[in-house]
């Protein structure tokens, strides 16, 4: 039985009742009560009240025997008929059948850097003038790490502008891409006083903004640059010495490789060691290539 016809066999149900009491001659539910004690037991309470038009009652020298009313009819939320029109109380199925949109929303780097804000996670904050992001193509297959700004980074608030910046857009330009191509970021992004290696606590603080702007990129390939930087982005007390130009694993993750190479400020005061970071930036131009696997 569909919903409809159980709606027309409760409705059918009361007019029976309604016919019951309109052959009694009942216009008052008393009535009702006050015959039905003197012939039968008592009605149940949950019978309903009926209250209908007087119609004159037939006269007879003897009263018929009253018959025992129909089966009770109780409407309960249960056995309510339900309709594509019956109304929702609360709207809870109609909440539960609209869809809802469980695709996770895809962090960027804006959102990174509108959490960062005028960061004060550690000391450093207090000497800096400016913050230093990062900057560059949000979706480069290269992306270069140093340890930290230095003065002229701190001044301008972008990262490698100076006389060590100009190098490494100079080696950049030598495996044939622009610095808009790829994206340059810092362990730390506030000036440590005196261009000092960043500490403990501060790259404790600072390295997790890396992290996720790492994520957000997904590079093909990280270049990281000196000591500092290669050791906290490999997770590794090894030197750069043993590790510049070799293919690591970034341990975050495993589709990232990692090629460590002297820090452009070191060639600057180590121009002899320039030999050897070319060799290196000749690996990394293979890499992104194909022709040197991970």
């Amino acid at each position: 039985m569909d919903a409809r016809e159980e709606f027309l066999a409760l409705v059918q149900q009361a007019k029976e009742h309604l016919r019951y009491y309109q052959e009694l001659g009942i216009t008052q539910m008393g009535e009702a009560e006050t015959l039905r004690q003197s012939k039968t037991p008592a009605v149940s309470a949950s019978v309903p009240v009926a209250v209908i038009a007087p119609t004159p009652a037939p006269v007879s020298a003897k009263p018929a025997a009253i018959p025992d009313p129909p089966p009770a009819l109780i409407i309960t939320p249960e056995t309510m008929p339900k309709t594509d029109d019956t109304p929702l109380l609360f709207g809870e199925l109609e909440n539960a059948a609209t869809p809802v949109n469980m695709t996770p929303r895809v962090e960027t780097l804006e959102d990174i850097r509108r959490e960062m804000g005028d960061c004060q996670r550690c000391k450093l904050w207090s000497t800096r003038t400016n913050l230093v992001f990062g900057e560059g193509d949000p979706q480069a297959q290269l992306m270069f790490v140093g340890e930290g700004p230095g003065a002229d980074e701190d001044a301008s608030g972008r990262p490698f502008v100076g006389r060590a910046g100009q190098l490494l857009t100079k080696m950049i330009e030598s495996i044939d891409l622009k610095r808009d191509q790829v994206y340059i970021a810092n362990v730390v992004k506030s000036r440590p006083p005196g261009n000092r290696t960043p500490e403990a606590d501060e790259v404790k603080a600072c390295k997790p903004f890396l992290l996720r702007q790492i994520a957000c990129i997904k590079p093909k390939l990280i270049v990281t640059l000196g000591n500092p930087a290669t050791q906290s982005l490999l997770e590794t007390k090894v030197g750069i010495t043993r590790l510049r130009g070799e293919v690591q694993s970034y341990p975050h993750l495993p589709e990232v490789k990692v090629i460590p190479t002297f820090h452009p400020a070191y060639l600057l005061r180590s121009p002899d060691k320039k030999r050897e970071a070319w060799d290196d930036l000749k690996k990394v131009r293979a890499f992104l290539r194909g022709e040197l696997e991970g």
